[in-house]
């Protein structure tokens, strides 16, 4: 299978169809989802769903009880059945159909020419405008059974998973509209049972409000049973005597929207998505109460029937129909971004406020340097000291030049440290610097401009070691700067460095997410004018650990790859535990165009590049070999810190638990898999 295809990286096309409906015209209505039924086979759609009832059409009352229109609804599923043996997707039709002497609301299931199961509808309402129980019987019951349709024994009943043999992961479950208002729906059961996807077929007439009540119930069915959620209803066509229909559809995935359709359309149409089995996967692999719920209701999940189909999926380019973050720590929607950064920035500084109440209120000393991360420490520590009802001159910071500091990260932390009202010093390292280096017998003393790791390092370790001595001789604790990307990559120095403090309020919070935080606390009036300004500035300063003098700018990005990426496979590794080549198929479609997707608000147009699949490949083997096989002795050490983002923490005692002497060869072998090539559009 190509690397460029969906169904390589774990994906699966789903769509929630939705159309003109002729009042108990069968054959019409048939040739509606064919029509639906093409077009996704064109798309590469390997499930497809229609609304309730959507041969006969769902208000049509009494009617569904007439032999001539039940005959024409067996006829036209034989004609679905015919018409779409050639066709990839499962199509998920909403049909009336005689069992046992009543008359059954149900879904059934067709592939490639066959009848795979029928699933009645679980509880057919009966109360304000709904009546189904005159004419439909709930099949709650129904478990174990099987219907006589279209010449042969199929299964029927409420207890039935379909599971694509070749598609791993891909296991679909069918509710009907109501099932999923009450309080234990049928999908939950199905959920435990090993159902991914879980598709309704609603009629659901159309009031104020209802719509978003669906999209509610749609979403945390998806987030509770970590599936995706695949939901068409009623439109245009259906019967307006005493009620409307707005043909909603949408599909979520572990509570996220990933398509809806306009509402109230003019004709048919369809949200189409792909769904993450992987991701699914993994979350249900990683949320150990799932599976022990599973064993509460065992009684109840242990006897569902699967039935298997190949799907012979599309091994071809199809792109990827879902929104990839290109900030996965960054949301591009601005009111979410500015939810995300007042509670990261309240995690952070509630973290502190407690740490220093409950070891008896001492100074927080804190090294300044004028780039993003101290900065946001900084006013992390300032509103930290606000809350506690504490003086900021409380806080003891002080900026410590070296080599090559340069004069504008000095003069906006001294602005900054004179801005905020904390205890402001500076502290010239260079002396003692050069004192080390000579004992040391560095070639640096002598006069040779030798700038390794150990010259870079010298000047990193002293920095620490005077914050630390100061601390223990003002009464006061060393706050950490380091960020979550700088643990991720172990770009710190170990032990007496930047790797090392008392609390670290930082180390929950990604390179990617800093800079955003920072414009939170702007844009929010967290502080005066004056300190606005002076951020905005520290803001436009090149991220750099301005450790070697000569030259123009020691660029950490130009060294070590962009945070851009890093980032992004940071999330993707920490979250989901997603393999290289995934990874990176998924780093393409979110950064080879910079004109396709949203950025995060604010977000600086001249930054707003792209990267090819050799950058990326390229880039995620340096985060691969630096996270997974050299820096995890940095993280086993690493100070307490807040967890701040979904995404996950590096604490050896919150997300993060693996061995100081691991190896990258598992993750190198997979990266192997990525084709070079460009995708064949």
């Amino acid at each position: 299978m190509s690397f460029w295809s969906i169904y390589q990286h774990g994906f699966a096309r789903v769509a929630a169809c939705t159309g003109h409906t002729v009042i108990a015209d069968p054959p019409a209505n048939a040739e509606t989802v064919l029509r639906h039924a093409r077009r996704c086979a064109e798309e590469g759609v390997a499930v497809a769903v229609f609304p309730e009832l959507c041969l006969s059409g769902y208000a049509i009352d009494d009617l569904l009880l007439q032999d001539a229109m039940l005959d024409d609804v067996e006829t036209a599923l034989a004609t679905i059945v015919a018409e779409s043996a050639e066709l990839l997707p499962v199509l998920v039709v909403g049909a009336p159909l005689r069992h046992s002497d009543r008359i059954f609301n149900c879904a059934v299931v067709v592939h490639r020419g066959r009848i795979l199961g029928v699933v009645p509808k679980s509880y057919p309402p009966n109360y304000r405008e709904f009546y189904e129980r005159r004419q439909i019987a709930g099949g709650d019951d129904e478990r174990g059974g099987t219907i006589r349709l279209g010449g042969a024994e199929v299964p029927f009943g409420v207890d039935l998973l379909f599971a694509a043999a070749d598609v791993p992961g891909l296991v679909l479950h069918a509710e009907i509209c109501e099932d999923m208002w009450v309080p234990v729906p049928p999908s939950a059961e199905a959920a435990l049972a090993g159902a991914t996807v879980l598709v309704n077929l609603s009629g659901s007439p159309i009031t104020v409000g209802r719509a978003e009540d669906r999209k509610l119930l749609c979403r945390s069915a998806s987030s509770r049973c970590l599936a995706a959620y695949v939901y068409a209803a009623a439109g245009l066509g259906e019967s307006t005597t005493d009620l409307s229909w707005d043909g909603q559809t949408l599909i979520y995935e572990n509570g996220a929207l990933l398509a809806e359709t306009e509402r109230f359309p003019l004709g048919e149409q369809y949200a189409v998505a792909d769904v993450d089995l992987d991701l699914l996967r993994q979350e249900r692999q990683r949320t150990g109460t799932f599976g022990e719920n599973r064993r509460t209701h065992a009684a109840r999940t242990s006897d569902f029937r699967t039935v298997s189909f190949e799907l012979a999926p599309p091994v071809t380019d199809l792109g990827l129909r879902r929104r990839v973050e290109r900030f996965p720590f960054v949301p591009a929607d601005a009111e979410r971004l500015a939810l995300d950064c007042y509670e990261a920035y309240n995690i952070q500084v509630a973290g502190l406020q407690q740490r220093l109440a409950s070891i008896g209120g001492p100074k927080v000393v804190i090294g300044v340097s004028g780039g993003l991360d101290s900065t946001h420490a900084l006013i992390v520590a300032a509103r930290a000291m606000d809350r506690a009802r504490r003086p900021r001159s409380d806080i003891l910071a002080f900026t410590l030049p070296g080599f090559a500091t340069s004069d504008h990260t000095k003069d906006n932390a001294h602005r900054l440290m004179r801005a905020l009202g904390v205890t402001a010093s500076e502290l010239d390292i260079t002396p003692t610097a050069r004192l080390m280096l000579k004992e040391i017998g560095h070639p640096f003393a002598a006069g040779e401009p030798v700038y390794d790791v150990t010259f870079e390092n010298v000047q990193a370790g002293l920095r620490t070691d005077y914050l630390f001595r100061l601390a223990n001789q003002r009464g006061g604790i060393v706050l950490g700067t380091g960020d979550l990307s700088e643990l991720a990559l172990g770009w710190s120095t170990y032990g007496v460095g930047d790797q090392m403090s008392h609390y670290n309020v930082n180390s929950g919070v990604p390179k990617t997410l800093i800079q955003h935080l920072i414009r939170w606390v702007i844009g929010s009036g967290q502080f005066d004018d004056e300190t606005g300004k002076i951020l905005a500035a520290i803001l436009d300063t090149e991220i750099s650990p301005e450790l070697v003098p000569g030259e123009e700018l020691q660029s950490t990005e130009s060294k070590i790859g962009p945070y851009a990426l890093h980032d992004f496979t940071l999330f993707h590794v920490l979250r989901y535990g997603f393999r290289p080549s995934k990874i990176a198929f998924l780093a393409w479609h979110a950064w080879h165009d910079p004109q396709a997707g949203a950025w995060p608000p604010g977000f600086p147009e001249a930054d707003r590049g792209s990267y090819d699949l050799a950058q990326i490949r390229h880039w995620l083997e340096v985060f691969i070999r630096r996270f997974f096989a050299f820096s995890q002795f940095k993280r086993s050490a690493m100070p307490n810190g807040p967890k701040v983002s979904a995404g996950g923490s590096l604490s050896p005692r919150g997300d993060w638990r693996a061995p100081s002497d691991g190896t990258a060869h598992a993750w190198l072998r997979d990266l192997e898999r990525c084709d070079l090539d460009s995708p064949a559009r």
